[in-house]
Formats: structure tokens, C-alpha cells, sequence
């Protein structure tokens, strides 16, 4: 019978002896691996209330501990939600109490996180523990919470939306089937192949793109928090043959300085998203292997794959006929994009529009416990996905950007209200803008727009030790760049255009621009 679930895949490899796991500690069979998840499975499943859906939570970085979990829920039957680590005070409890988790999973690393959370009736269990361990040593044989079918949940993945609340997306057993096999086949691998998993676990692109490449083609992986300095020594001691990534790894590792030796290392094959042409190329030259790059949200409705051929500043073509580009208002679809003779786009407001699946959801399954969510993203019978793009006549699609105050930094999407509210704490603010400018490389940077309050004073260290003291701020959301102006543009009702300070960038405009460091915290007059 054909594998329909996670489930099955897993079961079997249960007698494959084989490689699973890498880490600097030790290296763990399949057998090995998936014996310590079922044992783990077995604890949850044989304490959970008999009465609800077993919802299983994580907040743990990329360890082994992290891989356990995951395997532990395809074994066991039960949904796992992935908590963005990122995620801090009552933003994290929030996104905990909307996962509906009996359990909560937390490493070492997380676990002060949680101090002073009222996290209700949810367990939480440190899953590096001695007591845990004792605890899974303990267990008897796995009896499912419930035999999966391909449709059933497989994980709660979190993600921004328009409203800046982060949404829960249902990814199912057959997404992560879907996308796991289409790249083992796609990419020919095999238990030979070692998979670097460096992208955050909690996301959807190390699920689809790392952890599924690895489960569906029986290869090992490498759990690890991704890191430019150590990237290619990594490379080199466990042999790594394929990486994914999202938004600027391949930058980052460029970044650093080129050695002659640097083509002689085992990589093969690098997929993700949101690389820009130069770093492609860059890429594949310095370290003799092939870099493909796509297009896909954690919802899985809207596929784009970079074909060969593809143009520079394309991220590709559909993979299939309902990807299309309509406008919001019309429900028409865009005009085809046409271009002078020097590549510009002469009919930018016709032939732009909001990127949409015209025949549903494909594989969304909609946003867990959020209908109102799943009404705004579902629309005329279509799925809107709330990017901006436009499409010339051969098919090749570009991004232009994103609807309401999406920004995407670093691969992930972040909204601008939570950040404005934090930063409305500033005692010395009258009024904020926060808003996305784009980045040299790829992707957005965070932009502010400060007014002070008249006569009030601000340096460049007072907002360096105000955003370090606001705890639910995530380290992505510290703005790039701060514009202190004089005032902001606005309408006749007081609504800040934000369209205007994106037109301006961080160059332009009135008053001083102090920039942040690139990887760093402190501010300085540009």
C-alpha cells in the first residue's frame, strides 16, 4: 500500500539502521531515533485528557530534542505546534493558549521565556530534563492517540498576517508528504544524503524543506541553529549533502571571506526562498553545488517554482494554471506586465495585483480555531494570498511588494502595528510609523518614523536600552532604520499615508536617520 501519511513513512523506518541524526554529542540510527520518539509518544498519548485533541506544543530551538518531538507526533497521532521562539510575553502566552495544547515542550535554551506566564492548565515538560528522560525510559509500547489519514493535521505552523496577529496554519500529513517527496524525487535523495537543517523547526520551511526531504528519503539530518562563520566546517564533518533555507542564509554566508579551497565540500544541492539573482549565482560559483530557488507560503495554496530560463527578478512561473494575479477590488484578473526598452514595467497599476489561487485552497486547510482568517483569505471562491506581483507574457512572475503592512525580514513575515504599539511606550513619543523599505539583498528592512513630543529629547542609546527592555519584542522586529521627523504625512482623518514614507526609503524625507548596525543593536546618525 502507497505511504498517504507521516505516520506510515515513519513506521517505516522504525527497522532502518541507517543515519537519522547528527550532532556534535552523538549519532542516532533511524531505529535509534524513532525509538526515543515513540517512547516519548507513548508518555503524552497515555497522559492525555481523554476528552480533548491531543495537541502537543514546542518551544525549542534545532535539536535533537526538537526532531524527537516531531517524529514523536507523526508516530503517536497527534498534532504538534510549533512555537515561534521568537515570540515573547503575552504575544508567546497567546500563541500557546491559541495552539489548544495539553503539553507544552520546552528546551533549556527557552525555558525563561516562560517565567511569569500564566500558561493555565497546560504541562510543561523540559524536554532536555534527567526527569524526562527517566520518564520516556519508562514508557511501554505506543498505542496512537489516533491512526492518521493524509487529510488530519499534522502541525500548527504560526505565521503574520494583515492584522499582525499571527494565524495557526493546519499543515496536513499530505502537505508534508506532497512537499517531501516532490524534492526527494526532484533532487534524487537518499539514505547517502545528509540534510542540513538550520532553518528554525517551529517554521514551515524547515518542515517541508528540510525535515520532509529527510523523512520521505530515509537521508540523515543535521540539526543546528544556522550560523555564516561555521556554515561550511559544518559542511565539511558531517558531510552535507542538501540545505534549505528561507530569505538571506546565502547572503549571510557570502558575506564572509572567500577562501580558495571553499568549492571543496560534499553540498550538492541548496533549496529555499527569497535569494536574490546575485546571491544565486554567487552561491553555486564559490561552492560548486546547485542553489534552486521558489516560491510557497506556510499555507501551501500557491506553488512558484524558478525554472531554468527563468529572468532575473522572477521568482518563477506557477506550478500549475490556478496561480494568477487579480486585482483585489475588480476580482478581474491584471493586465499582462509590459516593458519599455530598458526592462522598465509601463503598466504597473494595471498589471499589478494581489497573487491568488483561482481554483481554492489547494492544499490549505484553512487557519486553526480563526474563521473570520479564513473568510479574509478565501475569497470569491479563490485564495488571496497578499502579495503583490505581475506577470509578463511568457508567465514569468515578479513580486512588488505586499498588501497592508506586511514586511518580510529575513524569511519571515512580520506586521507593523504590534511593533508600533511597543514603541508607543517611549515616554518621549507623540506619534510612529512603522513601515517596510526594502533590503539591498532581498526582502524588507523595518523602517520608524518617529514624532517626539515638543522639547522632548532622544539618543540614539535611550532607544537602544528602551527596545532592550521591552520583553515581548522580537529581535527581527528592531527597526533598521529611524527617521526622528518633524511630522509625518497624513489624511484629513489623521491616517498616517504610509505609502508616501515607503516611497521615500530611508534616504529621503526630513529630519535625521539613524541606522542600526546590520547584525547588531546599536544606532548612529547616517
Amino acid at each position: 500500500m502507497a505511504v498517504e501519511t507521516v505516520q506510515q513513512q515513519l513506521r517505516g523506518l522504525r527497522e532502518v539502521d541507517t543515519p537519522a541524526v547528527y550532532t556534535t554529542q552523538r549519532t542516532l540510527t533511524w531505529r535509534e531515533h524513532l525509538d526515543e520518539a515513540s517512547a516519548e509518544a507513548a508518555v503524552l498519548v497515555a497522559h492525555a485528557a481523554p476528552d480533548r485533541v491531543l495537541h502537543v506544543a514546542t518551544l525549542m530551538g534545532n535539536h535533537a530534542s526538537m526532531l524527537r518531538a516531531m517524529a514523536a507526533a507523526g508516530l503517536g497521532g497527534y498534532v504538534l505546534c510549533g512555537i515561534n521562539t521568537t515570540r515573547r510575553g503575552e504575544g508567546l502566552r497567546t500563541d500557546i493558549h491559541r495552539s489548544e495544547a495539553q503539553v507544552l515542550l520546552v528546551d533549556d535554551q527557552h525555558a525563561p521565556l516562560l517565567e511569569g506566564l500564566d500558561l493555565g492548565d497546560v504541562r510543561v515538560i523540559r524536554a532536555e530534563s534527567a526527569e524526562w528522560e527517566t520518564e520516556r525510559a519508562a514508557a511501554g509500547p505506543l498505542t496512537p492517540h489516533r491512526e492518521a489519514e493524509m487529510m488530519d493535521t499534522f502541525m500548527l505552523v504560526f505565521t503574520s498576517g494583515t492584522s499582525g496577529d499571527p494565524k495557526p496554519v493546519q499543515v496536513s500529513h499530505l502537505q508534508v508528504l506532497f512537499s517531501g517527496t516532490h524534492l526527494v524525487d526532484r533532487y534524487s535523495i537518499t539514505p547517502d544524503d545528509v540534510c542540513y537543517v538550520a532553518m528554525p523547526l517551529f517554521h514551515s520551511n524547515a518542515l517541508v524543506a528540510g525535515w520532509a526531504v529527510a523523512v520521505f528519503g530515509g537521508a540523515a539530518m543535521v540539526p543546528t541553529q544556522f550560523s555564516a562563520s561555521r556554515f561550511l566546517a559544518d559542511v565539511r564533518r558531517f558531510g552535507v549533502t542538501y540545505m534549505n533555507y528561507v530569505g538571506k542564509p546565502l547572503a549571510y554566508v557570502l558575506g564572509t571571506p572567500e577562501q580558495p579551497d571553499d568549492a571543496d565540500n560534499t553540498l550538492r544541492v541548496a533549496f529555499g526562498n527569497e535569494a536574490s539573482d546575485h546571491d544565486i549565482d554567487e552561491f553555486m560559483r564559490r561552492f560548486d553545488c546547485e542553489v534552486w530557488d521558489g516560491f510557497g507560503s506556510t499555507e501551501m495554496a500557491i506553488i512558484i517554482i524558478r525554472e531554468p530560463g527563468t529572468p532575473r527578478g522572477s521568482i518563477g512561473k506557477g506550478l500549475d494554471d490556478n496561480v494568477a494575479i487579480y486585482h483585489s477590488e475588480t476580482v478581474t484578473e491584471c493586465e499582462v506586465a509590459r516593458f519599455d526598452e530598458n526592462g522598465a514595467l509601463v503598466n504597473a497599476e494595471a498589471a499589478t495585483g494581489e497573487l491568488v489561487n483561482t481554483q481554492g485552497g489547494g492544499y490549505f486547510q484553512g487557519y486553526f480555531n480563526d474563521e473570520k482568517a479564513n473568510s479574509d483569505r478565501m475569497r470569491h471562491g479563490m485564495y488571496w494570498s497578499g502579495d503583490l506581483a505581475y506577470r509578463d507574457a511568457e508567465g514569468w512572475i515578479y513580486l512588488a511588494g505586499r498588501t497592508a503592512d506586511w514586511m518580510r525580514v529575513d524569511g519571515e513575515n512580520l506586521a507593523a502595528a504590534p511593533i508600533e504599539r511597543i514603541l508607543q511606550r517611549m515616554p518621549q513619543l507623540n506619534r510612529v510609523a512603522v513601515y517596510a523599505v526594502k533590503d539591498e539583498r532581498v526582502g524588507d528592512q523595518v523602517m520608524a518614523a518617529i514624532v517626539l513630543d515638543d522639547d522632548a529629547a532622544l539618543a540614539p542609546e535611550d532607544l537602544e536600552a528602551f527596545l532592550a527592555a521591552q520583553p515581548d519584542l522580537s529581535p527581527k522586529a528592531w527597526p533598521r532604520f529611524v527617521r526622528i521627523a518633524p511630522d509625518l504625512p497624513s489624511t484629513a482623518t489623521n491616517k498616517v499615508l504610509k505609502r508616501e514614507l515607503m516611497a521615500q526609503g530611508p534616504t529621503a524625507g526630513t529630519g535625521l536617520l539613524w541606522v542600526r548596525e546590520e547584525r547588531g543593536r546599536a544606532y548612529s546618525l547616517a
